[in-house]
């Protein structure tokens, strides 16, 4: 046997964890439920327990390959493609992520099954960790529910936006309600918002082209040519003096779309710190406003596996329906 031989184990997705806390250098195949995946996606799911930073140095270094070839973090696998997953050290327990252990209890779920899990949200909650965040919520399932086998964010929310999540029980149903999302598919998402000004908005629609841009450590959007297509449909909900409740039907799912096209019309959101106007968002604060008045109140889509249309809402969250019981009405005009 070659020295090369010696050195490879070949499994099919289980790796074996020495006494060291050290896992065997190994192959393994993706399959096709793991086609079209993105690699550091799959390595964080083969090397539960090794931090992601060593994982994305793993990649960037050579060690991890793919067919023999080194790749980047964002490579996506084809079914067959042989994964080289190097001898990686797990974190020991006390740099373990600690998610609080009734962190789950609090975060309503609005729907489950053997395909999908929908819940509410929370604002404040980053839906993954990252940027200094030590974990989100999907990391948070993950450790609180180690019985799932797979669980990812099927879309993703803002930290400081509420509402609808849903995530994937499966590679087959990941990708299905992914491609619903894309705009030329039939799938619902539905959001509230409070904005500044008197917006008489009946169906209003925006379409204005978003390009993401890094400023420093936080990641914005603008509206720009060069930008991808997405397009918001807008109708007034509730008039208030202090701004107007609108319902936003998202066709597109760009980054902070639904913020940048109120700001670009000229009615930010109440509370948006990046895209607002920090005269209103200091006057919200009277009413009891601290957060982002953005929620995402809805979610329509085919499901993965029975083909019929399913739909999930959560209410609007108390801390936002007390702030419009503090306003005023507008007159009817």
């Amino acid at each position: 046997m070659s020295m090369l031989n010696k050195d490879i184990q070949t499994t099919d997705s289980r790796h074996e964890q020495t006494h060291t806390g050290r896992r065997s250098l190994s192959w393994v195949s993706a399959g096709p439920a793991e086609h079209g995946q993105r690699v550091d996606n799959f390595l964080i799911r083969h090397l539960k327990g090794v931090p992601k930073t060593r994982i994305y140095k793993a990649v960037r270094s050579g060690e991890v390959r793919v067919n023999g070839s080194r790749i980047k973090v964002s490579h996506r696998l084809a079914a067959g493609d042989r994964v080289r997953i190097p001898p990686l050290r797990m974190s020991p327990d006390k740099d373990r992520i600690a998610v609080p252990p009734g962190l789950l209890e609090r975060i309503p779920v609005l729907f489950e099954d053997e395909h999908l899990m929908v819940v509410d949200k929370p604002s404040g909650l980053a839906v993954h960790g990252g940027s200094g965040l030590p974990f989100g919520l999907i990391e948070a399932v993950r450790q609180l529910r180690p019985g799932l086998p797979f669980i990812e964010l099927a879309h993703r929310l803002d930290r400081e936006t509420s509402g609808c999540l849903m995530l994937a029980k499966s590679r087959r149903a990941l990708l299905a309600i992914q491609s619903q999302f894309s705009a030329e598919r039939p799938a619902e998402k539905i959001y509230l918002a409070l904005v500044e000004g008197d917006w008489r908005a009946t169906d209003q629609r925006i379409d204005l082209p978003l390009l993401r841009m890094a400023a420093g450590d936080m990641k914005k959007t603008r509206v720009d040519p060069n930008g991808q297509r997405a397009a918001s449909v807008i109708s007034t909900v509730s008039r208030y003096a202090e701004g107007t409740l609108v319902r936003l039907e998202l066709e597109t799912g760009r980054m902070h779309q639904a913020r940048v096209h109120c700001a670009a019309a000229g009615h930010p959101v109440a509370g948006d710190r990046t895209y607002g106007n920090r005269d209103f968002n200091r006057a919200m604060r009277k009413p009891g406003l601290g957060r982002l008045f953005l929620h995402a109140h809805a979610l329509s889509i085919v499901h993965p596996d029975s083909g019929r249309p399913v739909s999930f809402d959560a209410p609007l969250p108390e801390q936002l329906s007390s702030v419009l019981e503090r306003l005023h009405t507008r007159e009817h005009t």
